[in-house]
């Protein structure tokens, strides 16, 4: 006779398990993207067999769009979580901003799927991205807004277009990690360096303090605890090792 205990354990196993799978996907599909990525390399750093894999994701691309939906609620959860703060709204899009530099400095999984599915959206390719920009990337949308109109309605905040808000934030650490390759060639300098990266952090939420509050002092003030409250994860060098991991294997390819 099967118990409740049974039947628990027995869930309990197969989350760990799809989990195990999930985990072992996520790395590779971010390593090799998915025409490259190997479901027999998934299945052994899994630890499981691919009958098995197959039993718990259909296929190659149901497994694909499962792992990105994994990652993307992680880190989607964290930069909900980071607006729900108790601190100012201003206070709380710094935190914001913040929490995506760091996303892009130490989540180097998520950073690399991403740069995969938006390649495949622009040139109208079948993705894995659409079917969750409605349950994972619009709600943080949304509270974005709600939290921008607090700070407007307040005063703390100036009022200008929402969306330049947001491209402020985060489209300026975006365009620093994917210009750093260029920015070295430059300049010599190597915007990867642990010292660049904490000057660049920091840079970029003092100027937010300087230009989205109607009070600079105020701003000034704000951004400096927030960069107090927040340090600065130590693995970020990730995303310089993913790229050149991707030239190798680019190189190697077409050899």
């Amino acid at each position: 006779m099967t118990t409740a205990n049974t039947v628990r354990t027995q869930a309990e196993r197969a989350d760990q398990t799809r989990g195990r799978i999930l985990d072992a996907a996520i790395h590779e599909f971010s390593e090799n993207g998915l025409a490259g990525a190997r479901t027999d390399q998934i299945a052994e750093a899994a630890g499981v067999n691919k009958a098995l894999l197959y039993y718990y994701f259909k296929g190659k691309d149901a497994l694909y769009g499962a792992a990105l939906a994994a990652v993307a609620q992680q880190v989607v959860g964290s930069g909900l979580a980071v607006m729900e703060l108790d601190c100012s709204a201003g206070e709380r899009l710094l935190h914001f901003a913040l929490n995506h530099f760091d996303r892009i400095h130490s989540q180097r999984p998520f950073q690399s799927l991403m740069q995969q599915e938006m390649i495949r959206l622009h040139r109208g390719e079948e993705n894995a991205l659409t079917p969750i920009v409605e349950t994972v990337f619009k709600p943080m949308m949304v509270r974005f807004r709600e939290v921008y109109a607090e700070g407007k309605q307040t005063g703390e905040l100036i009022t200008v277009d929402e969306m330049q808000i947001m491209y402020a934030g985060l489209g300026a650490n975006v365009f620093y990690f994917l210009s750093a390759p260029v920015v070295d060639m430059m300049t010599g300098r190597d915007p990867f360096e642990p010292t660049a990266l904490e000057h660049r952090r920091r840079a970029a939420i003092e100027y937010l303090g300087q230009t989205i509050f109607t009070d600079r002092q105020h701003g000034a003030e704000a951004a400096g605890l927030v960069l107090e409250r927040t340090p600065m994860p130590r693995n970020g060098t990730t995303f310089k090792r993913v790229m050149k991991t991707r030239e190798v294997r680019e190189d190697e390819r077409t050899q």
